[in-house]
């Protein structure tokens, strides 16, 4: 069975899953093709290329908005994004916008206020997907990672999933993320995906609702019936779309499994670290 393994020694969010996904071998440009079909293209610009991690070559993918985007929310990225890596490959804009997406925060950034307006209603984002055409495989992982996260939403928030209104989520970058990890994974040809343990990371970080504990109350909330490693770095390592994505895809939860390996990426976060990589690394592989 051609099986997904992340690895996440330093955590995972949206971009570091498409980083990662792109660097062990899927096509970019397909899953840039793909995303058309939602009709939000002129809204933002993709880009990705090489950057070294602690002496790891690794992948950075990064969406860079446009001025069309009208996606407005203050949203804190928690990514780790680096300014000046020599993209190798960038649609549009060269420059990167640092960040990861999502429900007011996202991993491993440092954490800087975006102001972009408007926002997409949970209802919105499930009519785009389902009008998009994407194949079975690809709508039905976008359609449960959304859903996963909308409902941790709703729950903190005390509102039903149809009332959920996704300021951060809504956002095109967190869309991108979601969906273009869904068309990357059908691409590759993934039929099991297993996941280590998620370090959450530790602190406080600031959102749009104040000061939180780390991991923030969205991120946690998805990562319910999950294990969650422990972890001494000070800043958010799991973003609530990095955490939905292996919590709504993995099947298991622990150690490499015994597999032939094929492929090995690395994606990179926005962040560096001292002691450690700041990387996601996904292992693809014929399991028993």
């Amino acid at each position: 069975m051609r099986t997904l393994y992340f690895d996440c020694f330093s955590g995972i969010s949206g971009d570091m899953v498409i980083g990662a996904l792109i660097d062990a071998g899927a096509d970019p440009v397909l899953m840039e093709a793909e995303l058309k079909k939602l009709n939000i293209d002129e809204e933002y610009n993709l880009s990705w290329g090489k950057v070294v991690k602690n002496g790891i070559t690794s992948t950075k993918f990064d969406v860079i908005l446009t001025n069309k985007s009208d996606q407005t929310h203050e949203h804190i990225h928690s990514h780790e994004q680096e300014h000046s890596h020599g993209q190798d490959h960038s649609h549009g804009n060269s420059h990167s916008h640092e960040h990861e997406h999502s429900l007011g925060h996202e991993h491993n950034h440092s954490h800087e206020p975006h102001n972009h307006h408007g926002s997409r209603t949970y209802k919105q984002i499930v009519e785009a997907i389902n009008e998009a055409n994407f194949n079975e495989s690809v709508a039905n992982m976008s359609l449960a990672i959304f859903k996963k996260i909308g409902e941790a939403e709703g729950h903190i928030h005390g509102l039903p999933l149809e009332k959920v209104h996704f300021h951060e989520v809504g956002a095109v970058d967190s869309i991108i993320d979601i969906i273009g990890a869904a068309i990357l994974i059908d691409q590759l040809g993934i039929e099991s995906v297993q996941s280590s343990a998620i370090p959450t990371g530790s602190g406080h970080i600031h959102i749009d609702h104040g000061i939180y504990p780390v991991p923030a109350p969205a991120t946690l909330e998805i990562l319910k019936g999950v294990p969650i490693a422990s972890n001494d770095i000070r800043t958010e390592l799991a973003t609530p779309t990095g955490a939905a994505i292996t919590a709504v895809l993995g099947e298991t939860f622990g150690s490499l499994p015994a597999m032939i390996v094929e492929s090995i990426g690395y994606g990179a976060g926005t962040k560096t670290f001292e002691n450690h990589p700041n990387v996601l690394r996904v292992i693809i592989g014929e399991t028993q």
